[in-house]
């Protein structure tokens, strides 16, 4: 029996994560899309490392619930990585919620039941929960500890409430926040750990599909125009991932990183600035 990761999302950020921690692991990846899951598989385990794909839906507590029993099969889950999810561009206001923020609400509750004692956790979140204005302490309290079902009864989730796909996005990342802050708690009971990430503009196959969406030329600009000037890599998000997921990351818990290249900071006082 080894330690066993879980990934969902067989993505070029999960993947690059798993890469980095998943050596002499079981890495179990989660993915809606059964073959974009076992293409993730079969470049792990050609590079050497021994991983299983599972399909997995996370918008489905049960699915959820199939994919860790499916884990524990081989050992007990000392890590997750949260990587999965969809851009503003690539679904519906209901999708966005449903995947992205009820989704990963129910997968944090899950994985901190079985997480083993000194595990740890990442999950993606984004940039776009930063840019959004301050929600009240109140509706974060409720964004944070609501029971993950009963999340999507919230008013302020409720779709009359919500203006568009890229409201629904921030929402939801704004969730993952609170959520992790939250579930640092729980998991800290296990002497575990949960973060998460907030990137920023990073080149993957669901950022091209926002550089070709609606908003592509804002999404160009905002690379252009913030302090590093280019876009991201998987494995800079990685970097910062390993440092989490690894002891010298044991004293961080509960905490979002933005890794953006001073988007944000541009975005509010910089030449980004609306």
């Amino acid at each position: 029996m080894k330690d066993v990761i879980i990934l969902t999302g067989s993505g070029q950020i999960g993947t690059a994560i798993s890469r980095r921690v998943g050596y002499g692991k079981k890495i179990i990846v989660g993915d809606k899309n059964p073959e974009n899951a076992f293409a993730a598989v079969k470049i792990m385990t050609d590079a050497g490392f021994d991983a299983e794909a599972v399909e997995t839906d996370i918008s489905s507590k049960q699915s959820i619930k199939n994919l860790i029993n499916e884990a524990q099969k081989h050992g007990e889950i000392s890590m997750l990585i949260n990587a999965a999810g969809v851009s503003p561009s690539q679904a519906s206001v209901e999708t966005i919620l449903k995947v992205d923020l009820y989704g990963t609400a129910v997968l944090l509750e899950e994985a901190g039941k079985v997480i083993k004692k000194g595990g740890a956790g990442v999950t993606i979140s984004s940039q776009s929960g930063h840019r959004m204005p301050t929600l009240g302490a109140e509706t974060d309290e409720l964004l944070a500890c609501t029971p993950a079902e009963e999340l999507l009864y919230l008013d302020i989730l409720k779709r009359e409430n919500i203006k568009d796909t890229l409201h629904a996005y921030q929402l939801a990342k704004r969730c993952n926040v609170k959520r992790v802050m939250a579930e640092a708690v729980k998991w800290g009971e296990k002497q575990a750990r949960i973060n998460s990430i907030s990137p920023g503009i990073v080149v993957t196959p669901l950022a091209i599909d926002e550089f070709n969406g609606p908003r592509g030329d804002f999404y160009k600009n905002m690379f252009a125009k913030c302090p590093a000037g280019r876009p991201g890599t998987a494995d800079e998000i990685a970097n910062l991932a390993e440092l989490l997921l690894s002891d010298r990351g044991a004293f961080i818990t509960g905490a979002d990183f933005l890794i953006d290249g001073g988007a944000t900071a541009s975005y509010f006082y910089g030449p980004l600035r609306p």
